[in-house]
């Protein structure tokens, strides 16, 4: 009977053996402090990002008595400060502000995508004599101060009676959203597949077919992320709605700023804080939902290949 021996492993076999379980435990603390590190970055852009709108949310629910309170929960809650703010009294229609963003809002995206969405494509797709000064001249549009515009739109639209009109408030918003509109749409349209627009026309169909049947569908992501980006520009817009509208037209930005609360011998600061968080979680809730298609849009055109 022949009975099997095993060899003892030679130093040097344990030397190596030592030095792959040295390299496997370096690598484990570096990937660890790697992790620790990415949360650590995370969670101070979540704390410096989201304090200023946790206080003003946990200012709402306190009772007014108590707002200057330094608890950093909520303390003395109660619903009152909302109804306060819903409720329109003092000359504030809080709800009829909401109505106006909404409608200014609806009408800038709209038209400023419709705007930029052909812009776009003719940059991206056509080749034309100065078509880089065109593009400049877009992006140039929106580095202008938004107050050097003031005096001159508050004298024109004086002049031609559009003072606390609709329009006097959605066209100049439509001048600041463009430029977004179209660097977003532009940057998107020039890495589609053309191949697909001109196998679309070898089959007969026109130039003005193809770009509806075939290309839009392909950049309704980017359409859906420039969309809200300029939604939400509009909606957060206060310099200029603040001159060229008045009570029946104002947004509610300007609706805040001259809130009166109900009783006007205190400082309505928790009604006002109640109707900043009714205006902000609208839009917070609308990008938590659709924050995939926003990353998506934003994040499309980026990679060349």
């Amino acid at each position: 009977m022949v009975s099997a021996t095993t060899a003892p492993p030679s130093p040097h076999s344990r030397e190596n053996a030592g030095k792959v379980t040295a390299a496997k435990a370096i690598a484990q603390r570096k990937r660890r402090s790697q992790i620790l590190r990415t949360y650590l970055g995370v969670g101070f852009i979540l704390v410096w990002g989201l304090a200023p709108f946790y206080w003003m949310v946990v200012t709402a629910f306190r009772d007014y008595r108590y707002t200057f309170d330094t608890t950093p929960w909520p303390t003395h809650i109660t619903f009152d400060n909302f109804r306060s703010a819903l409720t329109p009294r003092a000359g504030n229609d809080f709800m009829g502000a909401i109505i106006n963003s909404l409608i200014i809002g609806a009408a800038t995206t709209a038209i400023a995508l419709l705007l930029g969405i052909f812009t776009a494509y003719a940059l991206a797709r056509l080749d034309f004599r100065g078509k880089y000064v065109v593009t400049g001249v877009i992006l140039g549009a929106a580095m202008f101060p938004t107050v050097s515009l003031v005096t001159p739109l508050f004298q024109l639209f004086t002049d031609i009676n559009w003072i606390g009109t609709y329009q006097a408030l959605v066209i100049p918003n439509i001048s600041f959203v463009l430029p977004l509109t179209v660097y977003t749409l532009t940057s998107f349209f020039g890495d589609l597949p053309w191949e697909l627009e001109e196998a679309a026309r070898v089959d007969g169909a026109t130039r003005a077919q193809a770009f509806r049947i075939i290309m839009l569908p392909l950049a309704a992501p980017a359409l859906f992320t420039t969309a809200i980006l300029a939604f939400i520009f509009t909606w957060n817009e206060f310099l200029l709605a603040s001159l060229l509208s008045n009570r029946s037209t104002e947004p509610v930005t300007v609706a805040i700023a001259r809130f009166a609360g109900d009783n006007p011998f205190a400082q309505p600061y928790s009604a006002i804080m109640a109707a900043g968080t009714l205006v902000t979680i609208p839009l917070v809730i609308m990008v938590l939902i659709f924050q995939r298609r926003i990353v998506s849009g934003l994040t499309a055109g980026g990679v060349k290949s």
